[in-house]
C-alpha cells in the first residue's frame, strides 16, 4: 500500500518505492515550501496531472548529469560560437514555467499546474528556485528551471520554441554550476534530450549519497539574475556532428 502523507507526515523510507510504477513513494502532503524543500534534501520530488494527489517519486535508477561530463557535438559547438543569442539567469521564471507547462507534441495536458506553477514561484522567491533562459532577437526562446540547494542543482523542465535554444540554456547552466563548485544536476528520469549532452543513470543509492553530501554545503539561496553568462563557453567540443 502507498503511504499516504498528511500535513505533518514525514516521507517514507526510500524502501517504499514502487517498481512500477517506478518510484512512487508516497501521495498526499502539501506543496509548502518547507515539504518541498525537504523532499529535495531526501532525492523526492513531486509529478502528478490535474485533478490528480500530489504524487512523490524516487526513482531507480536515477538520470543525472555530472558537470565534469557534459557533451558538445560538434554542432552544438557551432551553434554555441555562432548564433546570435542571450542568456539570462532569473529575469523571467513564471514565463519559462508557462512555456514549460505548454502542451508538448502528443500530449493533451500538464503536470505543470496553476498549483505547482505558484509553489515554485513562492521557491524562487525565496532563492531557492532558479531559470535559466535563452533569448533570441529579444524573444524567449527556450530554457529551463529547477532547485539549488548548497551545491545540488535539481533539474524540474525545459522547453524550447527555437532549435538547441533549451541547450544552450542547459550548457550555461552547467558552466555556472561547475564554477560553483556543483557537480551533479538531478536529471529525475532519461530522456534522449539530456543523453544527448552527456547525462546518465545511476544507482539510487549512489544519487542519494552524492545528495546527502552536496546539500548540505553552506551556499546559501538567493537570485542568481546579478550572474552574466554571455561569453564564451569554456568546454571542449567533442562527437560528431
Amino acid at each position: 500500500m502507498i503511504p499516504w502523507l498528511n500535513r505533518d507526515t514525514p516521507f517514507p523510507p526510500h524502501e517504499y518505492a514502487m517498481r512500477q510504477p517506478n518510484g512512487l513513494l508516497c501521495v498526499g502532503g502539501d506543496l509548502s515550501p518547507d515539504r518541498l524543500l525537504e523532499g529535495y534534501r531526501r532525492g523526492i520530488f513531486p509529478w502528478f496531472s490535474e485533478g490528480d494527489p500530489i504524487l512523490w517519486w524516487s526513482p531507480d535508477p536515477r538520470m543525472v548529469m555530472l558537470t565534469a561530463e557534459l557533451r558538445i557535438t560538434r554542432s552544438l559547438a557551432k551553434v554555441l560560437r555562432n548564433r546570435p543569442y542571450e542568456v539570462r539567469f532569473d529575469t523571467a521564471f513564471d514565463a519559462v514555467m508557462r512555456a514549460c507547462a505548454a502542451p508538448r507534441s502528443g500530449q493533451t495536458g500538464t503536470w505543470i499546474t496553476d498549483d505547482i506553477r505558484a509553489a515554485y514561484g513562492t521557491l524562487h522567491h525565496l532563492g531557492y528556485a532558479h531559470s535559466i533562459e535563452t533569448w533570441i532577437d529579444g524573444e524567449l526562446a527556450g530554457g529551463l528551471y529547477g532547485v539549488a540547494l548548497g551545491n545540488m542543482f535539481f533539474g524540474e523542465s525545459m522547453f524550447m520554441r527555437v532549435r538547441d535554444a533549451s541547450k544552450i540554456a542547459f550548457v550555461h547552466l552547467v558552466e555556472f554550476l561547475a564554477k560553483r563548485g556543483c557537480t551533479m544536476i538531478d536529471c529525475q528520469m532519461h530522456t534522449d534530450h539530456l543523453a544527448s549532452l552527456g547525462a546518465r543513470e545511476i544507482r539510487r543509492a549512489a544519487f542519494l549519497r552524492h545528495v546527502k553530501e552536496l546539500v548540505d554545503s553552506q551556499a546559501p539561496p538567493g537570485r542568481w539574475d546579478s550572474y552574466s553568462p554571455n561569453q564564451p563557453i569554456g568546454v571542449q567540443s567533442e562527437g560528431a556532428c
